[in-house]
């Protein structure tokens, strides 16, 4: 299957969805959006509206707020948050496209995704940022050293369609990474969610930013990322990748000091604390509760 025949779905238009979809609209692949609402509107409207360098762009994007049955596409992207996630899947049960691309945090493995979509799920990550602000996107795309986009078959097997993802990729000139392991990956990323997001939100509400650059919360986010580390191991989940194992071994200042640089960051500052936080509090919710969950079926607790 040639590359440049793929045609694809992005369930979602959020900032991941959206900034996915302009890198492959920019590559010549042929991308529909799925909105729904006010969104769905204003891409209608007014395209896929992005921020570059200070200016702010637009690129026409083919946009539904209806999927047919029988509307098939080479690779479905489902770029939702985990706590929508079920109901985007629920939405493409009956879809007769054969590859769906999970594009989504998972603390707890993939046994009710492969109830409602079976052996079409090919889970993955985003390895891509941001915050779309008045219907504008501002996406960060870090270096690949950094963050890259990983993706793989349960199995671990490196199968026709991963390799066809991965030209997708390239054509699209986004980095990214075949993961043998996403169940280790995805459960050890959302350790790390739960603990550093985890943080900025407290009793119904986000912190505020002099409590959020505090030694406190930055022992706080210490504490709880060993704890779920060491219980996942305990699990027999491997801490995914490897590099991350570096937590376990560091010493609690050496923490202490890196989290409370990041809590002061312009990121956190600017982004997270007004935008981000609030509304991924749902997910960082559900991430914590099935993951505690998975841990008590196996008897174990952080």
């Amino acid at each position: 299957m040639s590359v440049k025949q793929n045609k694809i779905l992005i369930f979602g238009a959020g900032v991941i969805g959206s900034a996915y979809a302009i890198k492959f609209i920019e590559a010549g692949i042929d991308v529909t959006m799925f909105a729904r609402s006010n969104r769905f509107r204003t891409l209608k409207e007014k395209g896929l509206q992005y921020n570059e360098k200070g200016a702010v762009k637009s690129i026409k994007v083919n946009v539904i707020d209806t999927l047919q049955n029988d509307d098939v596409y080479d690779f479905i992207f489902v770029t939702v948050r985990y706590d929508k996630s079920e109901s985007a899947l629920l939405a493409l049960k009956d879809n007769q496209s054969k590859n769906i691309v999970t594009m989504i945090s998972n603390s707890s493995g993939f046994s009710s995704w492969l109830d409602i979509v079976g052996d079409r799920l090919l889970p993955a990550f985003p390895g891509i940022g941001g915050q779309i602000k008045d219907e504008i996107l501002y996406a960060r795309f870090l270096p690949k050293i950094i963050v890259a986009a990983m993706f793989g078959e349960i199995s671990g097997l490196v199968t026709e369609r991963v390799e066809n993802l991965a030209k997708l990729f390239k054509t699209a000139k986004l980095p990214y990474t075949i993961n043998k392991d996403m169940k280790a990956f995805l459960i050890t990323h959302s350790v790390s969610d739960i603990a550093m997001l985890g943080a900025l939100y407290f009793d119904n509400k986000i912190i505020d930013q002099k409590i959020a650059g505090t030694r406190k919360m930055a022992q706080k986010i210490t504490f709880t990322l060993k704890a779920y580390l060491r219980a996942i191991q305990k699990a027999g989940v491997a801490i995914n990748p490897s590099t991350s194992k570096i937590m376990l071994k560091c010493p609690n200042l050496i923490l202490d000091f890196f989290f409370m640089l990041w809590l002061r960051s312009k990121m956190v500052k600017d982004m997270m604390l007004p935008d981000y936080a609030n509304s991924a509090n749902n997910e960082i919710v559900q991430l914590n509760n099935d993951l505690l969950k998975f841990l008590s079926q196996i008897d174990v607790t952080p």
